[in-house]
């Protein structure tokens, strides 16, 4: 297939698009700007400029495309108006993208988060959360998924709070970050509430598979660990930083405090049995290993 992609240079992106090639396909990376556009190359694949804000340049990418994988999001958590904007954002490219798909039959895959379930494991089978700070990232998706009845073979990739690679990535490098900042290895409350994880290199994967197998309408987990405790992910993070470990306010994290300090567990037991997914890569508290101080 030739299939387009946003977000082609991200930790996450950058191993899609290698999967993707080795896997036989051809790429279209939105790009948007010329270092991206430089590493897009230097990757085997060919950029579009643009951003994720441009909406017709989505379009003529999806056109041309026999399927697109989303994996773009502005991760700009620094306050709850620009979280906000680039919630709003994404639900706007990816409304684009699937009207532009509409009645083709290709597959669209976008990456989402797992649900947060009190009590358990969330599993494929748990609706999204759509309230809360991200909750417009769950309605956007939902919609994306809804497109199944209109001719789009629509699947989700539900990504752990923390995807990592060499240490670093999502939640817990957040907290690596915070800790350098702040000379403390924190964690919200009493650390015991539970993070899924994934390589990226395992969730690079996972999205090529379900661009070339999923049914329309489908949701799965790219979930390697299905919990760590914070407070074992902040230990370790700590001991690579030489920097005490402790509980610190749910505040220290701004708009993400909410979803910090909730207990989150995640199965990808029917992903791995429906798909033949096999995570073989490194486990987070392994990975975190690489943290240099």
């Amino acid at each position: 297939m030739h299939v387009f992609v946003t977000g082609g240079t991200g930790l996450i992106g950058s191993a899609v698009v290698a999967e993707l090639l080795a896997g036989g396909h051809t790429v279209l990376a939105l790009a948007r700007s010329d270092a991206s556009a430089q590493a897009v190359k230097a990757a085997g694949a060919e950029p579009l400029r643009g951003a994720l804000a441009d909406l017709d340049i989505l379009r003529a990418g999806a056109a041309q495309a026999d399927g697109v994988i989303h994996l773009a999001f502005d991760h700009a958590f620094g306050s709850p108006d620009t979280l906000a904007k680039a919630v709003a954002e994404e639900g706007g490219a990816l409304a684009t993208l699937g009207q532009e798909l509409v009645g083709s039959n290709r597959p669209l895959v976008t990456a989402s988060g797992t649900p947060r379930v009190p009590g358990r494991a969330s599993t494929e089978a748990d609706p999204l959360m759509t309230q809360g700070p991200v909750g417009g990232r769950a309605r956007a998706v939902t919609a994306v998924l809804g497109l199944a009845s209109r001719g789009v073979r629509s699947s989700a990739v539900r990504l752990p709070r923390t995807v990592h690679n060499q240490g670093a990535g999502g939640f817990a490098g957040l907290l690596t970050d915070i800790a350098r900042r702040t000379g403390v290895s924190g964690y919200p409350g009493d650390g015991t509430q539970r993070w899924p994880a994934v390589h990226a290199l395992d969730a690079a994967v996972l999205f090529r598979l379900a661009l070339e197998q999923a049914e329309a309408g489908t949701s799965w987990h790219a979930v390697a660990d299905e919990g760590d405790q914070v407070r074992d992910i902040a230990a370790v993070i700590g001991r690579r930083l030489g920097l005490p470990v402790d509980s610190v306010p749910a505040e220290t994290y701004g708009p993400l405090g909410e979803i910090f300090a909730g207990d989150q567990p995640s199965s990808s037991a029917h992903t791995r049995q429906a798909l033949g997914w096999q995570p073989k890569h490194p486990s987070l508290l392994e990975d975190l290993e690489n943290i240099q101080a």
